[in-house]
């Protein structure tokens, strides 16, 4: 797998120099670096280790003014070369660089005391011994700190040994197969238009394949690809890549923004991060405070947000929110660096837990959840991250970048867990997903609400899906209330009849006066058969009004006593499908039905014909044509 090396250090220790004598390549491109003498943008190169390893590396600046371009660097590579100029020893930018490196979750690297030409041997002796006591404690104690001279060529090959052997033993952890190429530069090429350069972080990019660029969505197609600068097919994780755009602008791209597959990458304006304030930190990070925010090549100003505390202490790591202008994307397991507002140095720094936070209370109840994710893997994770999504649940998709988990092994895990009852897709269109402990919540909520519901109207059967939906299911992902109510009438917690929904033990009951008035509106109908009177007659005849009804008219069609003609016209089933089926044996042995018809084998004057009719064509039981009705086929 392609390993990438970056350079740590302060200004003027010989980075660039020391790169240029390794590799024959001058990082220094800018005119104004090359006047100065000092590193601004980053540099690449490239150094090859055998005829079939080409090692990459990245040059960062050391002047204090550029640590977030040095930022945007170090976050693609995979160990680092710590450069101290022997003259001068220990540095604040060596401190500052060391500390984003371990930050940024960077295990392995080495030392190269630079500028031993210009040192006596006792003085490099004591430098040496310095650097030991210095980077004790730290992910480099026990490297290899080797002594070079970029201007008389003393120590390369011992470097190029130790570069080589730690590179073929380094074995970088890029689990995920999602691409993603965070930009550090955009510019144009003259005969190829615009292109793009970054490490890539994960997956794989091919030539041809449209892209995204994330979060500003504009979509593109691969013209072409250069790996270590030399023509490629594909781009994996790893390697220094400069991607050729079709279709786009210079401007309208900008550095810290991410290619990636399209929908691939969700931004969000709120992370989860489990935040580390150094100890060397001079304050401690307060709730609310704003910070420069260095995420791959992006820095973005930010509000840090502490849920169970008003500070953090120096040495201290807890679960924080940090929210943005605008919504950006993340990955679990990204490394972030926080550097203060004022004055300017590295303070904190931290990895994302939850890319697609959500603005929560303080000591909210979410927090016990949200302080296992840093240690949570495989299964316990995707089901923290279900919990935490709630109702709402989180696609396949969504889940790659709450996991960082391998495409395949994330649809095992999710088989497993459905297998396990603990988690369910309830949409296979979105490939959705909700876990059990959140649809456990929802049947209970949806059981009390069919309660209180019955409570509220003792007449009422019940209520229907759609009514369901409206009610209890306002702002859920409708498929997910009809996933609920089939667990629900499957496990016989809930009755099912006729689309009408309702609790097992609940029966109709009626008042003695309300059980009068049924039965008068029963018999009333049933013996009026196919001419039945009007509402506004059957209520003047009764000495009712509509709202003394209404109910009992919804009941008596629930019930499937009653079944509703028009606004006028209410008729008893028994009569109506006494109707419907003279209807269809007319049919069996005619094509078509005029008016006269209809009187023939009804009896009906126009007066309840008509409705009647409009009734069989809305039922599609017949079907208009002309003045003329023919039988749909069922």
């Amino acid at each position: 797998m392609p390993v990438i090396m970056g350079t740590a250090g302060h200004i003027d220790h010989g980075k660039t120099s020391l790169i240029k004598a390794l590799t024959g390549i001058n990082c220094d491109r800018l005119a104004e670096e090359q006047k100065r003498g000092i590193t601004i943008e980053l540099g690449f190169a490239y150094l090859d280790l055998t005829p079939e390893v080409r090692l990459g590396i990245i040059d960062v600046p050391g002047h204090e003014r550029f640590v977030k371009n040095m930022v945007s660097g170090a976050a693609g590579i995979d160990f680092v070369l710590l450069v101290i100029a022997a003259d001068e020893g220990i540095m604040p930018q060596t401190r500052e660089h060391l500390e984003i490196c371990s930050l940024l979750g960077i295990r392995a690297g080495l030392v190269a005391l630079t500028k031993t030409d210009m040192v006596e041997e006792d003085w490099l002796e004591l430098v040496h011994e310095e650097v030991q006591t210095y980077l004790a404690g730290s992910f480099l104690e026990g490297a290899p700190i080797v002594p070079v001279s970029a201007h008389t060529g003393a120590g390369l090959d011992e470097l190029r040994g130790h570069i080589a052997e730690l590179s073929s033993t380094f074995a970088p952890d890029r689990r995920s197969d999602l691409f993603r190429l965070p930009v550090d530069r955009v510019f144009t090429m003259k005969g190829h238009g615009t292109v793009v350069t970054g490490t890539s972080i994960s997956g794989a990019l091919r030539l041809g394949e449209e892209i995204e660029i994330v979060p500003s969505g504009h979509r593109s197609k691969v013209r072409g690809l250069q790996v270590h600068g030399t023509a490629a097919e594909v781009a994996r994780a790893g390697e220094r890549t400069a991607v050729n755009l079709y279709g786009l602008e210079v401007a309208e791209l900008e550095r810290g923004e991410v290619l990636a597959h399209p929908q691939t990458l969700f931004p969000s304006p709120v992370w989860d991060v489990e935040m580390t304030c150094l100890s060397s930190s001079p304050n401690p990070l307060k709730h609310r405070t704003e910070v420069h925010f260095h995420h791959g090549s992006r820095e973005i100003l930010a509000k840090l947000f502490f849920l169970d505390r008003d500070k953090l202490e120096p040495g201290e790591t807890a679960v924080c929110q940090v929210r943005f202008p605008r919504p950006l994307p993340g990955v679990y397991g990204d490394r972030c660096i926080v550097r203060s507002f004022s004055p300017l140095q590295t303070v904190a720094g931290g990895r994302i837990i939850n890319p697609l936070g959500r603005k929560v209370r303080r000591h909210s109840k979410d927090m016990e959840t949200l302080s296992t994710l840093g240690a949570a893997t495989g299964e316990e994770l995707l089901l923290a991250q279900l919990r935490l999504a709630g109702r709402g649940g989180l696609t396949v998709a969504e889940l790659r970048i709450m996991t960082d988990m391998e495409s395949k092994l994330l649809d095992k895990t999710l088989q497993i867990l459905g297998g396990k009852q603990l988690a369910f897709q309830f949409d296979r269109d979105d490939k959705r997903f909700v876990g059990a402990d959140v649809l456990d919540g929802l049947a209970g909520a949806c059981l009390e609400y069919l309660g209180e519901y019955h409570r509220r109207e003792p007449m009422r059967q019940g209520l229907s899906r759609a009514e369901l939906i409206s009610g209890f299911g306002r702002g859920m992902h409708p498929k997910l209330v009809h996933f609920l109510v089939e667990r629900l009438v499957k496990s016989g917690q809930v009755l099912l009849e006729a689309d009408i929904l309702r609790l097992p033990g609940h029966v109709v009951s009626l008042a003695s006066d309300q059980s009068g008035l049924r039965t008068l509106m029963e018999t009333t109908y049933v013996q009026a058969g196919l001419m039945p009177p009007t509402t506004k007659a059957f209520l003047e005849e009764n000495g009712l009004t509509a709202k003394d009804v209404a109910q009992m008219y919804r009941l008596l069609m629930e019930e499937g006593v009653l079944i509703k003609v028009s606004e006028e016209f209410y008729y008893a089933k028994t009569a109506m499908d006494d109707l419907i089926g003279r209807v269809r044996e007319f049919f069996a042995s005619n094509q078509e039905m005029g008016p006269q018809d209809f009187r023939d084998i009804t009896a009906l004057t126009r007066k309840f014909a008509i409705p009647v009719l409009e009734y069989l064509d809305k039922e599609k039981i017949t079907m208009r044509i002309g003045d003329k009705r023919q039988i749909r086929k069922r």
